[in-house]
């Protein structure tokens, strides 16, 4: 096994053995071989893709041990932890909300990106079932935020926007969630597998507030459960949903089987996994 770590650690992204280094340290134990062959493979994916550069601050939620774990940044600073407590995390779906005290400040200012280059996302592993915000600042001119509204079965977002935002009707938001203004007049939404929208409006601000994760500054708190968010530039949705989705199944496969599960096609993944959630196993 200490062969077969070395070997694995050799052959790392020096961002993603960065990352190890944290987590680990906060865990108190080593990372499984599978988990961090998982996580490698997204970063190494996302710079393939050219869309790494583009995330300044983010956390994976979920495939560290601890709660103390799952908070070391990605990339970036570290976030401020209010109220989540150890019971609050799983490991394979990540950190639950309860839609009232419970959020994390992500330490980057809605105004540290430009203006009309800024990019927020989630994975949600588990639907909100009340209004709240996912990620985000209050609104405003300027303002960011993305908000799942299921009481009306309805969802908002708005990225540096005129004290306006757009609304998506019909669908609750899970899985991927990501908006991301793309110049001074287009805001482009992607959500609950791969459904598009599009917000035509006119850049201003942005806010002079920290984003959020898990409720807006003002309040409005989500109790649905979340293990990623990423915050910073203009990217591709689409292709960081990809590596995302990939990622997380990957890593709930790693922690249910032990195995690696590059070879995998994703509906495997996703049928193997749905199985283990289902009390069964491989055995």
């Amino acid at each position: 096994m200490g062969l077969l770590y070395l070997m694995g650690q050799a052959g790392y992204d020096p961002d993603a053995q960065t990352y190890f280094n944290a987590v680990e340290t906060a865990d108190g134990q080593a990372l499984e071989l599978a988990v961090k062959a998982a996580i490698n493979d997204f970063v190494k994916g996302c710079k393939a893709d050219g869309i790494w550069s583009a995330i300044k601050a983010s956390c994976i939620l979920a495939g560290a041990r601890t709660l103390t774990g799952a908070l070391q940044p990605l990339v970036g600073t570290a976030p401020t932890n209010f109220n989540f407590v150890a019971g609050d995390y799983d490991r394979k779906t990540g950190l639950k909300g309860n839609g009232s005290t419970k959020y994390l400040n992500s330490n980057r200012n809605n105004n540290a990106d430009p203006l009309n280059s800024k990019h927020l996302s989630v994975f949600v592993t588990q639907k909100a079932t009340n209004i709240g915000i996912l990620i985000g600042t209050d609104d405003g001119v300027g303002g960011s935020r993305i908000v799942s509204h299921t009481t009306a079965n309805l969802s908002s977002y708005s990225v540096n926007t005129d004290n306006n935002f757009k609304t998506v009707t019909g669908v609750g938001l899970s899985d991927f969630v990501g908006a991301s203004r793309a110049s001074s007049s287009l805001i482009n939404f992607r959500y609950s597998n791969g459904l598009v929208d599009s917000f035509s409006n006119t850049s201003a601000g942005p806010l002079n507030l920290d984003v959020l994760v898990f409720k807006r500054n003002s309040g409005t708190f989500t109790n649905a459960r979340q293990s990623f968010y990423s915050i910073g530039e203009d990217l591709d949705l689409a292709l960081l949903d990809t590596r995302l989705t990939r990622l997380m199944a990957e890593m709930q496969f790693a922690i249910n089987t032990g195995l690696n599960a590059r070879s995998y096609d994703i509906d495997t993944l996703n049928y193997i996994n749905a199985g283990y959630a289902a009390g069964g196993s491989l055995a």
